[in-house]
């Protein structure tokens, strides 16, 4: 039986005293780690940023091109793995919500608009131009990394946050949505339905939730999400299962279960309308 792991920081950063927070050139990382182009997770937050090769980055089972430019974040829990070029090379960090959060105080790594699981948009391209704008913030930080100086875990925190500013910035440029008043909905949306998916399916669960009407909610949902409420549950639950299928450790039965389905034939019928395979076909197809 395959069980695809979850990998913690420490996994990737035993020399180092910081067990929350793991900075590397990619072409470094996979000297030592070239196990992270199986399918696997993380229990924290990945950055990566590519500046030459090319190949595929497959998360949670949408298949996304890699260029110089691409740039990739992805949030606590999610799938995915690599295809790599021999000649790629880039920058790649971890690090933890509780370290950042405990550093900047006010402010937390989830007011960032490109880490949402309702609308999350996993990758990015930076042009040439932004590419050179960014690229010294990296660069620094391995440098930072390696040396001894003073303030050094200051520099790195900071620097650190330079870049997460400057990717807002260009995500807010290309999903001009997150600026609009509906925005700090969908967010309370996205918290109460990442708590409660597997066992609330009602969409006027969550309107009662947020203190809105669900007429309301829907409306939310289809201009930022263009999708309805149910359709916005459905694709967490579907996401899940997907998840779940990928261990073998779970039959079909023991998922359709964990996720709050007693009537087992329903649940395939459900996740057969939305993906065109039953979980059968789905877990043999990711063999």
């Amino acid at each position: 039986m395959k069980k695809y792991p979850i990998y913690n920081i420490q996994r990737f950063n035993c020399n180092s005293v910081n067990s929350d927070l793991y900075i590397n050139t990619f072409k470094n990382h996979l000297i030592d780690h070239s196990f992270v182009e199986e399918p696997h997770r993380h229990n924290s937050y990945v950055l990566v940023f590519f500046t030459k090769g090319s190949g595929t980055h497959e998360i949670d089972f949408d298949v996304f091109t890699i260029q110089p430019g691409s740039m990739f974040f992805l949030q606590p829990g999610q799938m995915h793995h690599w295809n790599l070029s021999d000649d790629v090379e880039g920058f790649v960090i971890f690090y933890s919500q509780e370290m950042y959060n405990l550093y900047f105080g006010q402010k937390t790594i989830g007011d960032y608009p490109f880490y949402s699981s309702v609308d999350n948009k996993p990758e990015m391209v930076f042009d040439t131009a932004e590419s050179k704008a960014i690229l010294p913030y990296f660069e620094s930080l391995i440098l930072e990394t390696q040396a001894n100086q003073l303030l050094k875990q200051d520099k790195i925190m900071n620097l650190l946050d330079i870049i997460h500013i400057e990717i807002a910035r260009k995500y807010s440029e290309t999903h001009l949505h997150e600026a609009h008043s509906y925005n700090v909905k969908i967010k309370t949306f996205e918290l109460v339905l990442e708590h409660n998916f597997k066992k609330e399916k009602a969409p006027s669960f969550y309107a009662s939730q947020l203190a809105i009407t669900l007429k309301h909610l829907n409306r939310i949902c289809n201009e930022m999400l263009q999708k309805t409420t149910t359709e916005v549950i459905t694709d967490r639950i579907i996401l899940e299962a997907k998840r779940m299928l990928m261990d073998k450790k779970f039959t079909v039965n023991e998922i359709a279960t964990e996720l709050g389905y007693d009537d087992y034939s329903y649940f395939t019928r459900l996740f057969k309308k939305h993906t065109r395979m039953t979980p059968k076909d789905f877990r043999i197809s990711k063999k």
